[in-house]
């Protein structure tokens, strides 16, 4: 039998698939450790990290700094700051992994599969020509290359 080895996900199994009190988003955005909570960038009003438990390589997620679910309601800047660090995300991952292509997009509601609801967070994740396998559908086990702190280095660069 094959194993697969994943250690840095036992925090997400252990806490029941991620859940805790605290919102992980404003925890990462009071922080001060950037590399710890993989917070690639800081702007005025959003900022950018990547997920701990990612769908693919490279899986970054970008929120508003303000603890927010409501989508309609974002002030114009912080709306314009999400969607420029979405643009630059797609560039820097373009320039240093090459997917074949993205999936952008934010779960909005529990119900919508959002699993930090109260926040808002778009999800932009690289795909690459066959990157879906046997595995997720045989054995519900995502095959991940890179472990997220390496992803980590080899992004911060290019938000520097």
């Amino acid at each position: 039998m094959e194993r697969l080895w994943t250690p840095w996900r036992m925090q997400y199994v252990a806490s029941a698939g991620g859940a805790t009190s605290e919102c992980l988003f404003c925890e990462a955005a009071a922080g001060t450790d950037d590399e710890e909570a993989l917070v690639l960038h800081r702007g005025h009003h959003a900022f950018l990290i990547l997920n701990l438990y990612p769908y693919n390589t490279g899986h970054l997620m970008v929120a508003p700094v303000a603890h927010t679910a409501d989508l309609a309601g974002l002030n114009p800047e912080t709306a314009a700051e999400v969607w420029a660090l979405t643009q630059t995300s797609v560039q820097a991952l373009q320039q240093e992994y090459r997917p074949d292509g993205f999936n952008l997009g934010m779960n909005l509601g529990r119900v919508a599969g959002a699993g930090v609801p109260g926040h808002l967070h778009l999800h932009v994740v690289p795909r690459w020509s066959g990157d879906t396998n046997f595995m997720p559908v045989t054995a519900d086990t995502k095959v991940m290359v890179e472990t997220p702190r390496r992803t980590y280095q080899r992004l911060r660069p290019y938000f520097a």
